[in-house]
């Protein structure tokens, strides 16, 4: 999607913004023929970007901070589901052994 279709879609985003928020390296778009592209991830990205900026009211400088922070939860989800299938796919009795385990703790 173009940048100005993206304008559209983000009320209350400026271009400058926009740019400026690519410039830090919040989203990265692609670059085709002088102008930027934007995929649905990084549309999806903007709009948290958007929200961690007006919603939660967080100063320019701590974005970073609460990106990376989002990007390690997301990444943690995605190797617990990873884990929950390869101990899905193993043998009733070492599925059982592994859930005595946790219940444990």
């Amino acid at each position: 999607m173009r940048e100005v279709e993206v304008l559209k879609i983000l009320s209350g985003v400026r271009r400058v913004e926009l740019r400026r928020w690519v410039e830090h390296g919040w989203v990265l778009p692609e670059r085709r023929h002088g102008e930027l592209w934007f995929r649905e991830i990084d549309i999806a990205r903007l709009r948290l970007v958007r929200e961690i900026r007006r919603d939660m009211a967080i100063a320019e400088d701590g974005v970073p901070t609460v990106l990376s922070l989002m990007d390690q939860v997301y990444g943690l989800r995605k190797e617990l589901r990873r884990l929950a299938e390869a101990v899905d796919a193993q043998p009733g009795q070492v599925k059982k052994a592994i859930a005595d385990h946790m219940s444990a703790r």
